[in-house]
Protein backbone atom coordinates (compact mmCIF):
# COMPACT_ATOMS: atom_id res chain seq x y z
CA UNK A 1 0.00 0.00 0.00
CA UNK A 2 1.24 3.73 -1.26
CA UNK A 3 1.44 6.15 1.85
CA UNK A 4 -1.75 8.52 1.21
CA UNK A 5 -3.10 11.53 2.85
CA UNK A 6 -6.94 11.53 3.08
CA UNK A 7 -9.43 14.41 3.40
CA UNK A 8 -13.06 14.61 3.05
CA UNK A 9 -15.04 17.48 4.75
CA UNK A 10 -17.88 17.29 3.69
CA UNK A 11 -20.91 17.72 5.87
CA UNK A 12 -23.44 14.66 4.49
CA UNK A 13 -27.11 15.19 5.84
CA UNK A 14 -28.60 12.17 4.54
CA UNK A 15 -32.32 11.23 4.91
CA UNK A 16 -36.10 11.85 4.29
CA UNK A 17 -37.45 15.69 4.06
CA UNK A 18 -33.36 16.70 4.57
CA UNK A 19 -33.83 19.78 2.21
CA UNK A 20 -35.57 21.24 5.15
CA UNK A 21 -32.03 22.15 6.14
CA UNK A 22 -30.72 23.79 3.22
CA UNK A 23 -31.17 27.55 5.16
CA UNK A 24 -29.91 26.62 8.18
CA UNK A 25 -26.74 24.97 6.62
CA UNK A 26 -26.25 28.26 4.55
CA UNK A 27 -26.03 30.06 7.38
CA UNK A 28 -23.53 27.85 9.30
CA UNK A 29 -20.98 28.24 6.34
CA UNK A 30 -21.50 32.07 6.60
CA UNK A 31 -23.59 32.08 3.16
CA UNK A 32 -25.55 35.56 3.25
CA UNK A 33 -26.17 36.22 -0.55
CA UNK A 34 -26.40 32.69 -2.72
CA UNK A 35 -26.46 31.42 -6.15
CA UNK A 36 -28.89 29.10 -6.39
CA UNK A 37 -27.82 27.21 -9.43
CA UNK A 38 -29.79 24.59 -11.14
CA UNK A 39 -30.64 22.27 -14.47
CA UNK A 40 -33.50 22.14 -16.69
CA UNK A 41 -37.57 22.63 -15.93
CA UNK A 42 -36.74 19.52 -13.54
CA UNK A 43 -36.16 21.46 -10.37
CA UNK A 44 -38.80 23.57 -10.84
CA UNK A 45 -41.85 21.00 -11.92
CA UNK A 46 -40.95 19.23 -8.67
CA UNK A 47 -41.28 22.47 -6.94
CA UNK A 48 -37.57 21.75 -5.24
CA UNK A 49 -36.81 24.99 -6.53
CA UNK A 50 -40.23 26.82 -5.02
CA UNK A 51 -38.96 24.73 -1.21
CA UNK A 52 -35.19 26.41 -1.55
CA UNK A 53 -36.80 29.37 -2.46
CA UNK A 54 -38.78 29.30 0.80
CA UNK A 55 -36.31 28.37 2.81
CA UNK A 56 -33.78 30.86 2.15
CA UNK A 57 -36.74 33.44 2.44
CA UNK A 58 -37.67 31.89 5.80
CA UNK A 59 -33.98 32.36 7.03
CA UNK A 60 -33.78 36.30 5.14
CA UNK A 61 -31.17 34.73 3.44
CA UNK A 62 -30.76 36.61 -0.02
CA UNK A 63 -29.95 34.83 -3.62
CA UNK A 64 -29.99 35.18 -7.46
CA UNK A 65 -31.11 31.67 -9.50
CA UNK A 66 -29.10 30.36 -12.65
CA UNK A 67 -30.44 27.54 -14.72
CA UNK A 68 -29.54 25.71 -17.59
CA UNK A 69 -27.01 23.41 -16.88
CA UNK A 70 -27.30 20.26 -19.42
CA UNK A 71 -25.30 17.01 -19.47
CA UNK A 72 -22.00 17.58 -19.78
CA UNK A 73 -21.55 21.06 -18.63
CA UNK A 74 -20.28 23.53 -21.09
CA UNK A 75 -18.50 26.74 -20.37
CA UNK A 76 -20.61 29.17 -21.80
CA UNK A 77 -23.06 28.64 -18.84
CA UNK A 78 -19.89 28.76 -16.25
CA UNK A 79 -18.92 32.21 -17.70
CA UNK A 80 -22.04 33.25 -17.29
CA UNK A 81 -22.64 32.26 -13.93
CA UNK A 82 -18.97 34.14 -13.19
CA UNK A 83 -20.42 37.26 -14.21
CA UNK A 84 -23.36 36.99 -11.95
CA UNK A 85 -22.05 36.37 -8.96
CA UNK A 86 -19.23 39.28 -9.07
CA UNK A 87 -22.15 41.34 -10.41
CA UNK A 88 -24.27 40.48 -7.44
CA UNK A 89 -21.88 39.89 -4.56
CA UNK A 90 -22.35 36.34 -4.25
CA UNK A 91 -20.77 34.41 -1.45
CA UNK A 92 -22.16 31.06 -1.59
CA UNK A 93 -23.61 28.52 -4.37
CA UNK A 94 -26.05 26.28 -3.71
CA UNK A 95 -26.04 23.34 -6.59
CA UNK A 96 -29.39 21.61 -6.90
CA UNK A 97 -29.15 18.78 -9.15
CA UNK A 98 -27.17 15.69 -10.16
CA UNK A 99 -23.20 15.91 -11.16
CA UNK A 100 -23.50 18.50 -13.97
CA UNK A 101 -25.01 20.98 -12.14
CA UNK A 102 -22.34 20.47 -9.41
CA UNK A 103 -19.89 20.27 -11.65
CA UNK A 104 -20.80 23.45 -13.36
CA UNK A 105 -21.28 24.89 -9.54
CA UNK A 106 -17.69 24.16 -8.65
CA UNK A 107 -16.36 25.51 -11.98
CA UNK A 108 -18.28 28.84 -11.10
CA UNK A 109 -16.98 29.08 -7.74
CA UNK A 110 -13.39 28.47 -8.50
CA UNK A 111 -13.53 31.48 -11.59
CA UNK A 112 -15.45 34.14 -9.97
CA UNK A 113 -13.07 34.72 -7.36
CA UNK A 114 -9.90 34.43 -10.02
CA UNK A 115 -9.15 37.58 -12.16
CA UNK A 116 -7.88 34.72 -15.48
CA UNK A 117 -9.65 32.58 -17.23
CA UNK A 118 -11.58 30.08 -15.69
CA UNK A 119 -10.37 27.14 -18.10
CA UNK A 120 -6.79 27.82 -17.02
CA UNK A 121 -7.65 25.27 -14.01
CA UNK A 122 -8.42 22.75 -17.02
CA UNK A 123 -4.83 23.59 -18.50
CA UNK A 124 -3.16 22.18 -15.64
CA UNK A 125 -1.64 25.99 -16.02
CA UNK A 126 -3.37 27.28 -12.38
CA UNK A 127 -4.49 25.79 -8.82
CA UNK A 128 -7.60 26.80 -7.82
CA UNK A 129 -7.29 29.24 -4.90
CA UNK A 130 -9.96 30.15 -2.21
CA UNK A 131 -13.19 29.20 -4.46
CA UNK A 132 -16.78 30.63 -3.10
CA UNK A 133 -18.04 27.64 -0.87
CA UNK A 134 -20.15 25.33 -2.47
CA UNK A 135 -23.01 23.63 -1.08
CA UNK A 136 -25.48 20.59 -2.75
CA UNK A 137 -28.41 19.57 -2.80
CA UNK A 138 -28.68 15.74 -4.86
CA UNK A 139 -31.05 14.53 -7.06
CA UNK A 140 -29.09 12.41 -9.40
CA UNK A 141 -27.02 9.78 -7.38
CA UNK A 142 -24.48 9.22 -10.23
CA UNK A 143 -21.44 11.09 -10.46
CA UNK A 144 -20.17 11.76 -6.69
CA UNK A 145 -19.62 15.34 -7.48
CA UNK A 146 -21.14 15.76 -3.90
CA UNK A 147 -18.41 14.83 -2.08
CA UNK A 148 -15.19 14.95 -4.25
CA UNK A 149 -13.13 17.84 -5.16
CA UNK A 150 -13.79 16.93 -8.69
CA UNK A 151 -15.18 19.02 -12.06
CA UNK A 152 -15.33 18.28 -15.63
CA UNK A 153 -16.68 21.09 -18.06
CA UNK A 154 -16.77 20.97 -22.12
CA UNK A 155 -15.18 24.14 -23.61
CA UNK A 156 -17.46 24.47 -27.01
CA UNK A 157 -14.40 25.67 -28.81
CA UNK A 158 -13.30 22.45 -30.10
CA UNK A 159 -15.95 20.58 -28.00
CA UNK A 160 -12.87 19.63 -25.14
CA UNK A 161 -13.79 17.79 -22.39
CA UNK A 162 -11.73 17.70 -19.23
CA UNK A 163 -11.91 17.24 -15.97
CA UNK A 164 -9.84 18.86 -13.36
CA UNK A 165 -9.01 16.49 -10.43
CA UNK A 166 -7.70 16.64 -6.56
CA UNK A 167 -8.31 20.72 -5.57
CA UNK A 168 -9.46 19.53 -2.33
CA UNK A 169 -10.49 23.04 -1.42
CA UNK A 170 -13.33 22.32 -3.91
CA UNK A 171 -15.45 19.63 -1.91
CA UNK A 172 -18.73 20.53 -1.35
CA UNK A 173 -19.26 22.04 2.54
CA UNK A 174 -22.55 19.68 2.95
CA UNK A 175 -24.44 17.90 0.87
CA UNK A 176 -28.04 17.36 1.43
CA UNK A 177 -29.00 13.72 0.12
CA UNK A 178 -32.90 12.74 0.12
CA UNK A 179 -33.26 9.55 -1.64
CA UNK A 180 -37.02 10.56 -2.12
CA UNK A 181 -35.85 13.04 -4.87
CA UNK A 182 -34.89 10.41 -6.95
CA UNK A 183 -38.10 8.22 -7.01
CA UNK A 184 -39.07 10.28 -9.96
CA UNK A 185 -36.04 9.55 -11.76
CA UNK A 186 -36.55 7.65 -15.46
CA UNK A 187 -35.27 4.37 -15.71
CA UNK A 188 -32.21 4.95 -17.83
CA UNK A 189 -31.35 8.07 -15.38
CA UNK A 190 -31.15 5.12 -13.01
CA UNK A 191 -28.99 3.46 -14.98
CA UNK A 192 -26.74 6.29 -16.37
CA UNK A 193 -25.93 6.80 -12.83
CA UNK A 194 -25.54 3.24 -11.61
CA UNK A 195 -22.91 2.55 -14.84
CA UNK A 196 -21.35 5.83 -13.68
CA UNK A 197 -20.64 5.45 -9.77
CA UNK A 198 -19.63 1.09 -10.88
CA UNK A 199 -16.98 3.24 -12.94
CA UNK A 200 -15.48 5.21 -10.31
CA UNK A 201 -14.95 2.12 -8.05
CA UNK A 202 -13.50 0.57 -11.11
CA UNK A 203 -11.12 3.67 -11.81
CA UNK A 204 -9.66 2.96 -8.30
CA UNK A 205 -10.07 -1.24 -8.28
CA UNK A 206 -7.67 -1.83 -11.10
CA UNK A 207 -4.81 -1.26 -10.11
CA UNK A 208 -1.34 -2.24 -10.21
CA UNK A 209 -0.54 -1.23 -6.27
CA UNK A 210 0.20 -4.26 -4.01
CA UNK A 211 -0.94 -4.59 -0.61
CA UNK A 212 -4.19 -2.98 -0.59
CA UNK A 213 -6.94 -5.43 0.80
CA UNK A 214 -8.83 -3.25 2.70
CA UNK A 215 -9.52 -0.55 -0.30
CA UNK A 216 -10.07 -3.79 -2.64
CA UNK A 217 -12.89 -5.42 -0.21
CA UNK A 218 -14.21 -1.57 -0.10
CA UNK A 219 -14.17 -1.37 -3.65
CA UNK A 220 -15.83 -5.01 -4.24
CA UNK A 221 -18.58 -4.43 -1.54
CA UNK A 222 -19.79 -0.93 -3.20
CA UNK A 223 -19.85 -2.75 -6.40
CA UNK A 224 -21.82 -5.46 -4.50
CA UNK A 225 -24.43 -3.36 -3.06
CA UNK A 226 -24.94 -1.41 -6.25
CA UNK A 227 -25.99 -4.59 -8.22
CA UNK A 228 -28.08 -6.48 -5.47
CA UNK A 229 -29.91 -2.53 -4.98
CA UNK A 230 -30.28 -2.36 -8.96
CA UNK A 231 -32.28 -5.28 -9.51
CA UNK A 232 -34.78 -3.74 -6.63
CA UNK A 233 -34.88 -0.56 -7.62
CA UNK A 234 -35.77 -0.94 -11.38
CA UNK A 235 -38.91 -3.21 -10.37
CA UNK A 236 -39.75 -0.85 -7.69
CA UNK A 237 -38.94 2.79 -8.52
CA UNK A 238 -40.12 4.46 -5.21
CA UNK A 239 -38.05 1.92 -2.37
CA UNK A 240 -36.60 3.94 -0.17
CA UNK A 241 -34.05 1.70 0.59
CA UNK A 242 -33.12 0.53 -2.65
CA UNK A 243 -32.96 4.50 -4.00
CA UNK A 244 -30.94 5.25 -0.39
CA UNK A 245 -28.14 2.59 -0.40
CA UNK A 246 -28.08 3.63 -4.56
CA UNK A 247 -27.70 7.06 -3.53
CA UNK A 248 -25.05 6.47 -0.49
CA UNK A 249 -23.00 3.91 -2.67
CA UNK A 250 -22.61 7.13 -5.33
CA UNK A 251 -20.82 8.89 -2.99
CA UNK A 252 -18.91 6.68 -1.79
CA UNK A 253 -17.64 5.05 -4.99
CA UNK A 254 -16.67 8.90 -5.80
CA UNK A 255 -15.49 10.82 -2.28
CA UNK A 256 -11.82 9.59 -2.66
CA UNK A 257 -12.23 6.60 -0.13
CA UNK A 258 -11.63 3.91 -2.40
CA UNK A 259 -8.56 4.56 -4.11
CA UNK A 260 -6.68 5.53 -0.77
CA UNK A 261 -3.21 4.27 -1.26
CA UNK A 262 -3.38 2.99 -4.20
CA UNK A 263 -2.56 4.02 -7.44
CA UNK A 264 -5.89 4.48 -9.57
CA UNK A 265 -6.66 4.48 -13.83
CA UNK A 266 -8.67 6.45 -15.03
CA UNK A 267 -8.35 6.01 -19.08
CA UNK A 268 -12.11 4.68 -19.26
CA UNK A 269 -12.58 7.84 -18.40
CA UNK A 270 -10.68 10.00 -20.59
CA UNK A 271 -11.47 7.54 -23.37
CA UNK A 272 -15.51 8.11 -22.84
CA UNK A 273 -15.21 12.17 -22.56
CA UNK A 274 -13.98 11.77 -25.88
CA UNK A 275 -17.67 10.45 -26.88
CA UNK A 276 -19.99 12.26 -24.32
CA UNK A 277 -18.62 15.49 -26.13
CA UNK A 278 -18.43 14.44 -29.74
CA UNK A 279 -21.98 13.07 -29.57
CA UNK A 280 -23.80 14.68 -26.35
CA UNK A 281 -24.03 11.28 -25.36
CA UNK A 282 -24.60 10.54 -21.09
CA UNK A 283 -21.42 9.94 -19.42
CA UNK A 284 -22.53 6.74 -17.93
CA UNK A 285 -23.95 5.17 -21.37
CA UNK A 286 -20.71 5.86 -22.51
CA UNK A 287 -18.83 4.43 -19.48
CA UNK A 288 -21.30 1.45 -20.05
CA UNK A 289 -19.78 0.81 -23.56
CA UNK A 290 -15.82 2.02 -22.91
CA UNK A 291 -15.40 0.39 -19.59
CA UNK A 292 -15.48 -3.42 -21.12
CA UNK A 293 -13.45 -2.52 -24.01
CA UNK A 294 -11.16 -1.29 -21.79
CA UNK A 295 -11.21 -4.60 -19.77
CA UNK A 296 -10.83 -6.72 -23.03
CA UNK A 297 -7.73 -4.37 -24.37
CA UNK A 298 -5.55 -4.36 -21.11
CA UNK A 299 -6.65 -7.67 -18.68
CA UNK A 300 -3.34 -9.84 -19.98
CA UNK A 301 -1.14 -6.73 -17.99
CA UNK A 302 -2.75 -7.77 -14.66
CA UNK A 303 -4.32 -10.51 -14.57
CA UNK A 304 -4.33 -12.13 -11.24
CA UNK A 305 -6.55 -9.06 -10.41
CA UNK A 306 -9.79 -9.36 -13.47
CA UNK A 307 -9.73 -12.57 -11.92
CA UNK A 308 -10.11 -11.59 -7.89
CA UNK A 309 -12.78 -9.03 -9.80
CA UNK A 310 -14.70 -11.98 -11.51
CA UNK A 311 -14.71 -14.24 -8.90
CA UNK A 312 -15.81 -11.65 -5.50
CA UNK A 313 -18.27 -10.15 -7.63
CA UNK A 314 -19.57 -11.59 -9.87
CA UNK A 315 -19.37 -15.14 -8.39
CA UNK A 316 -17.41 -16.77 -11.47
CA UNK A 317 -16.03 -19.86 -10.07
CA UNK A 318 -12.54 -20.57 -9.60
CA UNK A 319 -11.45 -22.84 -11.95
CA UNK A 320 -7.93 -22.24 -12.28
CA UNK A 321 -8.16 -21.05 -16.14
CA UNK A 322 -7.25 -17.39 -15.20
CA UNK A 323 -7.59 -16.20 -19.05
CA UNK A 324 -11.38 -18.29 -18.99
CA UNK A 325 -12.24 -16.76 -15.48
CA UNK A 326 -11.05 -12.99 -16.35
CA UNK A 327 -13.06 -12.90 -19.96
CA UNK A 328 -16.18 -14.70 -18.07
CA UNK A 329 -15.98 -11.04 -15.34
CA UNK A 330 -15.36 -8.58 -18.03
CA UNK A 331 -18.68 -10.41 -20.04
CA UNK A 332 -20.79 -10.39 -16.79
CA UNK A 333 -20.29 -6.89 -16.42
CA UNK A 334 -21.03 -6.03 -19.86
CA UNK A 335 -24.26 -8.26 -19.44
CA UNK A 336 -24.99 -6.34 -16.27
CA UNK A 337 -24.90 -3.16 -18.29
CA UNK A 338 -27.07 -4.61 -20.66
CA UNK A 339 -29.89 -6.24 -18.70
CA UNK A 340 -30.34 -2.66 -16.99
CA UNK A 341 -30.90 -0.87 -20.25
CA UNK A 342 -27.47 0.40 -20.88
CA UNK A 343 -25.60 0.30 -24.39
CA UNK A 344 -22.35 -1.74 -24.82
CA UNK A 345 -21.30 -1.10 -28.07
CA UNK A 346 -21.02 2.02 -30.81
CA UNK A 347 -23.93 1.02 -32.62
CA UNK A 348 -26.25 1.07 -29.17
CA UNK A 349 -24.62 4.17 -28.29
CA UNK A 350 -24.64 5.82 -31.74
CA UNK A 351 -21.33 6.30 -31.94
CA UNK A 352 -19.90 5.32 -35.54
CA UNK A 353 -17.12 3.93 -35.99
CA UNK A 354 -15.64 5.94 -38.85
CA UNK A 355 -15.35 9.17 -35.98
CA UNK A 356 -12.71 7.12 -34.54
CA UNK A 357 -9.98 9.17 -35.78
CA UNK A 358 -11.74 12.37 -34.96
CA UNK A 359 -12.07 10.49 -31.11
CA UNK A 360 -8.32 9.86 -31.03
CA UNK A 361 -7.62 13.26 -32.46
CA UNK A 362 -9.23 15.36 -29.66
CA UNK A 363 -8.14 12.61 -27.32
CA UNK A 364 -4.79 13.67 -28.39
CA UNK A 365 -5.04 16.78 -27.70
CA UNK A 366 -6.53 16.18 -23.84
CA UNK A 367 -4.60 13.53 -22.41
CA UNK A 368 -1.48 14.56 -24.18
CA UNK A 369 -0.77 11.42 -25.91
CA UNK A 370 -0.98 8.94 -22.92
CA UNK A 371 -3.47 8.10 -20.67
CA UNK A 372 -3.94 5.61 -17.76
CA UNK A 373 -1.62 3.98 -15.01
CA UNK A 374 -3.12 -0.06 -15.00
CA UNK A 375 -1.28 -0.46 -18.48
CA UNK A 376 -0.04 3.00 -19.77
CA UNK A 377 -1.79 3.54 -23.14
CA UNK A 378 -1.20 5.81 -26.03
CA UNK A 379 -2.96 6.66 -29.07
CA UNK A 380 -2.65 3.24 -30.69
CA UNK A 381 -3.78 1.63 -27.71
CA UNK A 382 -7.09 4.16 -27.51
CA UNK A 383 -7.68 3.53 -31.65
CA UNK A 384 -7.73 0.01 -30.38
CA UNK A 385 -10.42 0.12 -27.59
CA UNK A 386 -12.53 2.22 -29.86
CA UNK A 387 -12.29 -0.23 -32.16
CA UNK A 388 -13.76 -3.36 -29.46
CA UNK A 389 -16.04 -0.84 -28.43
CA UNK A 390 -17.30 -0.59 -31.73
CA UNK A 391 -18.02 -4.34 -32.43
CA UNK A 392 -21.12 -5.08 -32.38
CA UNK A 393 -21.47 -8.57 -30.57
CA UNK A 394 -22.31 -8.96 -26.88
Amino acid sequence: MNNFKFWSPTEFVFGKDTVKNVATLVAKYNGTKVLIHYGGQSAVKSGLLADIEHYLQSECIEYVKLGGVQPNPVDTLVYEGIELCRKENVNFILAAGGGSVIDSAKAIAAGATYSGDFWDFFEGSVTVNQPLPVGTILTIPAAGSEGSPNMVITKTEGMLKRGSRGNQNLRPLFAIMDPELTYTLPANQTAYGIADMMAHVMERYFTQTPGVETSDRLCEAILLAIIHEAAIVFKEPRNYNARANIMWAGTLAHNGVCGVGREEDWASHGLEHELSALYGVAHGAGLAVMFPAWMQYVYTSGIDRFVQFAVRVWGIENTGDKKEIALKGIFALKNFFSSIGLPVNFEQLGAKKEDIDCLVHTLQINSGGTLGNFRKLDMADARAIYEIAAQKSV
